[in-house]
């Protein structure tokens, strides 16, 4: 399927490695301009030179987190018109509520709800006027089963679905789009660090825990970056204009609810 977005540019936040990149690989494969973004200067610079290798597309780079305001000015700067925009950022780590104070809160709404928002905010306008955009947030499946040692993710990602909800409803009808994607157990740094989070606290081998994550999954395997790539790609395309507001589980199917 031709998904009608080669030509369009992308920001692409915390794309130098894991779901960020997966995200920024696909929509580069449709032909899409991308602007990568990580904390490394090195592995910001081989995400770079892999991309431009697979694509013909112009890929370019802005080190730094995307919590800082300077690192989203850049970004605004490198792609003054986007078409697309993903916002996507490390969470905090796993950890015990009453082990976070209020620095631990205050980092995660920074990073998880706030930077994301405020991206939006500086794209939005001229998605709308130019009648096409397409916003992906990179959330977390914790944003509709919480579970209390993410709660510094959840929380804050869960604002930032809320927020993105609601602005949903006022830029639709200019062919602006707002939807989520929820990963849950995909196969990343991040699925291993809450793996190593499972060693340490029950005392069991890397390789334990991981069979342990696996044997919680419907589709009994860990999901492929890829796969979360592909599904951001597609809602960021022409076929996908009357998709908004929605939350996309990426779980191999082990959601329960309903909704």
């Amino acid at each position: 399927m031709d998904l009608g977005i080669a030509g369009r540019h992308a920001i692409v936040g915390a794309s130098s490695a894991g779901l960020g990149f997966a995200c920024a690989q696909s929509l580069a494969r449709e032909g899409v301009h991308v602007v990568i973004n990580g904390r490394d200067p090195q592995r910001l610079e081989d995400a770079a030179t892999t991309l431009r290798a697979e694509s013909s597309v112009t890929v370019d780079t802005v080190v730094g987190d995307i919590a800082n305001p300077g690192t989203r000015a850049a970004l605004v700067a490198m792609c003054a018109e986007p078409d697309i925009l993903v916002t996507n950022n490390g969470g905090p780590p796993p950890g015990q509520f009453q082990q976070w104070g209020r620095d631990e809160w205050i980092a995660a709404v920074d990073a998880n709800m706030l930077a994301p928002l405020l991206l939006i905010r500086d794209v939005i306008d001229g998605m709308v006027t130019r009648r096409f955009g397409r916003i992906i947030n990179i959330t977390s499946a914790m944003v509709t089963t919480p579970h209390a040692a993410m709660g510094l993710s959840s929380a804050a990602r869960t604002g930032l679905t809320s927020a993105a909800k609601g602005l949903s409803r006022e830029v639709a009808a200019a062919n602006v789009t707002i939807n989520n994607l929820l990963p849950e157990r995909i196969d990343t740094g991040r699925q291993r660090q809450m793996a190593e989070f499972a060693v340490a606290i029950k005392g069991i081998t890397l390789e334990e825990a991981y069979a342990e994550i696996a044997a919680t999954i419907a589709a009994g395997r860990l999901g492929r970056p890829d796969e979360v790539g592909d599904a951001c790609a597609f809602l960021c395309s022409a076929q996908a204009g009357f998709i908004s507001g929605q939350n996309l589980h990426l779980d191999g199917g082990s959601y329960q609810g309903l909704f």
